[in-house]
Formats: structure tokens, sequence, C-alpha cells
């Protein structure tokens, strides 16, 4: 048997009313992005300054990020959390020093111990400029002590670190320790600053772009006042008339956060020859710290937001007056 035809009777006179009206729906919005672009193709000069203005506000706090970044990997490459040295008593022998060597490998602290005994302290003392010299007018006695070399956990704060130093400074056999916690909290502070000013100028900066955005889609729409008084008197809706000008605000965030991503990756270009010099100059420990590649994909979307966002209200407020 055939299944009956469905003709258009057949579809409940709502359906098809839902149906024309999403179709419409759906067409103005390509029409509307469309027609966007083109505007904004029209008039080359004005687009291109307003990218410009949204680009260069936008790549800055990606440049303070970077900045920030290549600091932090910088503190972490330089001894951000550096080894701890432990100077033992002279009166403690090899014996006492891998002992304590080895409760010290038993902390959940400590991630690592070495042992350093007085001739190699001697034999890196005589290799530094200068030192020669005083290390072999010296007697056949070594006046070094034993040293441990303690390696603290990866992650610790600078509280745990100044916890573990005094732990060291409490032990019979210690003489004294060697520790750079002051400079470590000095830095961590200073991380903290750096992180919370690229937020802060992140948030100024994407304000300054929704107001570009705003004060362009403003200005286009006072410029086009008689053409939408026209639609309004015909009937069109505000979401009708003002859905192009939210599309022109998106093509210019949009359009802004690449120039942005784009600015971001030659700033990474020009950084990157200076730091292989400085990367050899310290034997290779350093390398640039680059920005993450959801971050340059993420900034042209964020920027697209910010200018729907500023179309938005500057629309909604043109039209209420133009009612």
């Amino acid at each position: 048997m055939n299944a009956p035809a469905v003709t258009d009777k057949a579809v409940p006179r709502s359906e098809r009313s839902q149906a024309r009206r999403f179709a419409g729906w759906r067409e103005h919005h390509g029409w509307s992005a469309t027609a966007s672009l083109h505007r904004l193709g029209g008039r080359p000069f004005g687009t291109l300054l307003t990218v410009a203005v949204l680009g260069l506000a936008l790549v800055l706090p990606l440049a303070f990020y970077l900045l920030l970044a290549n600091v932090q990997s910088m503190g972490s490459a330089l001894g951000r959390n550096p080894a701890i040295s432990v100077f033992l008593k002279a009166d403690q022998a090899g014996a006492q020093a891998n002992l304590l060597a080895g409760e010290l490998r038993g902390r959940r602290d400590v991630a690592a111990v070495s042992v350093k005994t007085p001739q190699q302290g001697l034999d890196e003392l005589a290799a530094l400029e200068g030192f020669s010299g005083a290390v072999h007018a010296l007697d056949d006695a070594n006046p070094l002590p034993w040293v441990l070399v303690v390696q603290p956990r990866d992650g610790l704060d600078a509280a745990a670190v100044g916890r573990l130093v005094e732990a060291l400074r409490g032990e019979r056999a210690v003489d004294l320790v060697q520790d750079s916690g002051q400079w470590r909290q000095r830095l961590d502070a200073l991380l903290d600053i750096g992180h919370r000013t690229v937020l802060v100028l992140a948030g100024l900066l994407a304000l300054a772009a929704l107001l570009v955005v705003g004060n362009t889609v403003r200005t286009d729409i006072a410029g086009r006042s008689e053409e939408i008084g026209v639609l309004m008197l015909l009937g069109a809706s505000r979401a009708f008339v003002r859905r192009p000008y939210l599309y022109a605000g998106i093509w210019y965030g949009l359009f802004g956060g690449l120039l942005a991503s784009l600015l971001a990756l030659a700033i990474e270009l020009a950084l990157a020859g200076p730091a292989a010099e400085l990367s050899r100059a310290y034997g290779g420990t350093l390398t640039l710290a680059a920005l993450p590649w959801w971050l340059l994909l993420a900034v042209p979307l964020a920027a697209a937001v910010l200018g729907w966002i500023g179309a938005r209200l500057v629309s909604a407020w043109q039209l209420r007056r133009a009612a």
C-alpha cells in the first residue's frame, strides 16, 4: 500500500506560519551579516581605523601576559625554587652527613638530597676565578665542612620552604643553612601583583573596546536616521532594524581580535632572537614562554562578543530615542 502524500493542507496552519517566520528570520540574519560586512568594506579607512584601535587596545593585555609569563619562567630557571645549602659542623664526618641526608630524603617536602664532600667544595672554590691561588696556599688540611644540598619539592610555596629551612636549622649537626627564601617571597609577591595588574588592565581595555565599537555603531545609526525612521513607520520591529548594526559590532570585534592575536605573534617573533641569546648566555636553561594557542583563538571570539554587546547597548538606546 502506498502512503498518502503529505500536502500543505495536511500541515496545520500554525506550523506553516512558524516555519515561514523561522525561514524569514534566518534569511534576514544572513542578509544582515552580509550587508553589514559590505558596509564596512564600503568605508575602508574608517573601518581600518576602528579595527586598528581595537587591535592595539586588545594586544596590550596579551603583551603584559607574555611578559609576566617570561618573568615567571626566568625566575624558575634562575632559581625561583633553589636548592638549600646545609653546612654541617666542622666535627661532623661523612658518616653523619650521609645519615642526615637519608633522614631528610624521607621528608615529604624534600625532593632530593645530595652530599658534597669537603674536597668537592675545595675543587669548586679553586675553579672560581681569583681563588685558585688562595686554595693552593692552604695547608694539606681541608677547612671546608660537609655540605648537604637539599632540593625542596616542586610546588612548595614560600611558607612551606620557610618551615623546611627552620627544621634544617634545628638539626644538631647543622652549623649554617643558606637559603634565598626572602628573594623567593619577593618574587612571588611581584608575580601576584603582575597577575592582578594584567586582569585589571584586561578589564579596562575590554571596556575601552566596547566603547569604541559602541561609538562607531552610534555614528552609523545617526547617519541612517531617516532610513531607520521609514522602516519603523512601515512596521519594522526594533530587532529587525538593529540586526545589521549588531553584526557590524561583531565584525568590528572579530577583526580587532584577529589583529590583536597577529600583533601578539609578531611580538613573540621579535623577542625570539634576544631570548635565544639570553638562553645561550645561561647555558640553555632559559626558554621563551609563548602565548597558548587557546588564548590566541579566544581573543577574537571574546572581542566579537564585546563588539556585539557594545552595538546592542548603543542601538537599543538610539532606537528608543527614535521611537
